[in-house]
């Protein structure tokens, strides 16, 4: 009696020990491809050459920026094309964002501005939104990882869902993708150079 009692228990702690290892590896948070992958989802700086293309009911404009990042210090942007509008640039550090337009030498400042970084231009934005969603999903084939999630600002019906595709081969991002509520895609950036920490 005492055996079957003791069979039982060690049964019932091997089936108890397999469930929380299941339950543990099934829960985990998504990794994506190796650990150097992993490293864009937890980036705490960046900078880039980009090609953006905004798509409005009337028209599509296109443009060359650079962008800076620096997790909780620092964001910039600044146009180099078209040329009607290069220089103008926009920084963000310590609640204060700055407008400045290098060709004309004007600055506007705006103290106590909090929502520069909440802005689905920047790559540390779909991270954000990535890691924090319950809808993030992540893709593979042969050449690139696909990442998608919801933009944590849903009230704006042209920015509701976001696409990160990185090359596998640079461990790279390649491109993002923000879609509207009719899943057309209203922004469309092209990582030309990139290098992030």
């Amino acid at each position: 009696m005492k055996k079957n009692k003791l069979i039982i228990f060690f049964i019932l702690a091997i089936i108890i020990v397999f469930t929380i290892i299941f339950y543990l590896i099934n829960n985990k948070k998504i990794e994506i491809g190796n650990n150097d992958n992993n490293q864009i989802l937890n980036m705490n700086s960046y900078k880039a050459k980009i090609e953006v293309t905004v798509v409005s009911n009337k028209n599509t404009n296109k443009y060359k920026m650079t962008q800076e990042y620096k997790k909780g210090e620092y964001c910039m942007q600044e146009v180099e094309e078209p040329e009607n509008i290069r220089g103008v640039r926009i920084e963000y550090s310590n609640n204060t964002l700055s407008l400045k337009n290098t060709n004309m030498d004007l600055t506007n400042i705006y103290e106590n501005y909090k929502y520069m970084a909440e802005n689905n231009l920047f790559l540390n934005e779909f991270i954000d939104d990535f890691n924090n969603s319950s809808n993030s999903k992540h893709e593979e084939n042969e050449n690139e990882i696909i990442l998608s999630t919801d933009c944590k600002t849903q009230e704006n019906k042209y920015q509701v869902k976001k696409k990160l595709t990185i090359d596998k081969k640079t461990n790279k991002p390649k491109k993002l993708e923000v879609q509207d509520i009719n899943q057309n895609i209203t922004v469309y950036i092209l990582y030309n150079e990139i290098s992030y920490k």
